[in-house]
């Protein structure tokens, strides 16, 4: 009998137990992420594009020979000057000798023609036209020389460290090399930058001068979420690839260097994608401009002032780790007028699981002017005696 009452007691707490180990049991099974996949490759990444976050990645600075995928590069100065209003698509582009007998992979342009500059810009992207990069290169900056100076000059405002170009097609030259994160960075930016030309990385065919060419992206035939970007080949370089998926709201960009074959390329590309969508997933926590706090504020013309991010704030993390994210906000103990919008006040600080990812200014999302010679009078004495009592 009394065993049966302590049984009968006790009973409500063991349900308890067993439910809670099953609880964290589901828990830490959400947790775990495997190892990223060995890849048969000389170097390769895979990144978020929102966040800019790196999933995987393997010799990520090293320096390689790009190959064709130096044409990210030469199409994106291309839609840059498209969206500066420098050159437009309806353009007639002449094609020069250099560029009719550049070799390697052509377009196939004549010499002494004239060829729309969109027309040129698809040779370039889905075609892989050396002879249309060099033509493009030779309108927009002269020569082709001066557009790889002016390569080099978007690679530094773009954040590139272990990029130069000596050329607009990626065919072999001494210092002529990129590396992984830079070339996923370059495919970030040609997705953010100009959106109203990226549909074009996606296209499979395009013809010209009754010469149908494919796209080499043998991606864009097996995944539908595949839309890019570019692929790349010399005997220097391996087979290489740079691609980017969009599933569920988040896009990944994967990067591929130095491969044996095509379908080799393509197939350790699907892998990193695989991996990437598989175990991660992108958070957005805040967007910009939205008050995230509202703080005192002294010797103003306000007596608050609403606190906030310039930019949306995004992070990428293991799926099943949202519940470890926090957010805390690093603010000095008084904020004095004057006050300019944008102007960084303190920190927003996010981590995981308590390891610090994000760390991002916290700013004013509003003016604010300095008070009347009385308010900040007024406001230096209480300030004053504030701090003797602290």
């Amino acid at each position: 009998m009394l065993l049966s009452m302590l049984l009968s007691k006790l009973l409500p707490t063991l349900r308890y137990l067993v439910a809670l180990v099953a609880l964290v049991s589901l828990q830490l099974q959400a947790a775990l992420v495997p190892a990223p996949p060995q890849l048969a490759a000389t170097a390769y990444l895979a990144m978020d594009a929102a966040t800019g976050d790196i999933l995987v990645e393997s010799g990520a600075d090293g320096r390689f020979a790009p190959a064709s995928l130096t044409k990210m590069m030469t199409s994106y100065i291309v839609e840059h000057e498209i969206a500066q209003g420098n050159v437009a698509e309806t353009d007639l582009v002449p094609i020069s000798v250099k560029a009719w007998k550049t070799p390697g992979s052509r377009m196939f342009v004549r010499e002494g023609t004239q060829v729309l500059l969109g027309d040129l810009l698809r040779g370039v992207i889905i075609q892989s036209g050396n002879d249309a990069s060099v033509a493009l290169a030779e309108y927009i900056a002269g020569s082709e020389d001066a557009f790889a100076d002016l390569m080099n000059q978007h690679a530094v405002r773009l954040g590139l460290k272990n990029t130069h170009f000596e050329n607009a097609t990626g065919l072999p030259a001494d210092n002529h090399y990129s590396s992984p994160r830079d070339l996923a960075l370059i495919a970030r930016a040609l997705i953010r930058d100009f959106p109203e030309q990226y549909s074009i990385y996606a296209e499979k065919y395009f013809t010209y001068n009754d010469i149908k060419q494919p796209n080499r992206n043998r991606l864009l035939w097996r995944d539908a979420t595949v839309d890019g970007v570019k692929t790349g080949h010399t005997e220097e370089a391996g087979y290489c690839l740079v691609a980017s998926a969009l599933r569920d709201d988040m896009r990944v960009i994967s990067v591929v260097l130095g491969t044996t074959s095509d379908e080799a390329r393509a197939a350790e590309s699907q892998k990193l994608l695989s991996y990437a969508f598989r175990f991660y997933r992108t958070f957005p926590l805040y967007r910009a401009n939205a008050v995230l706090n509202t703080s005192d504020i002294w010797k103003g013309s306000l007596d608050s002032v609403g606190l906030g991010l310039s930019e949306d704030l995004a992070v990428t993390i293991p799926r099943g780790q949202e519940d470890q994210l926090a957010a805390t906000l690093d603010l000095p103990g008084v904020i004095e007028a004057p006050l300019a919008a944008g102007q960084q006040v303190g920190s927003l600080q996010i981590s995981l699981g308590g390891k610090l990812l994000r760390e991002v200014p916290l700013v004013s999302l509003q003016d604010v002017a300095e008070a009347g010679f009385v308010k900040q009078i007024w406001h230096s004495v209480v300030l004053f005696f504030k701090g003797l009592f602290e």
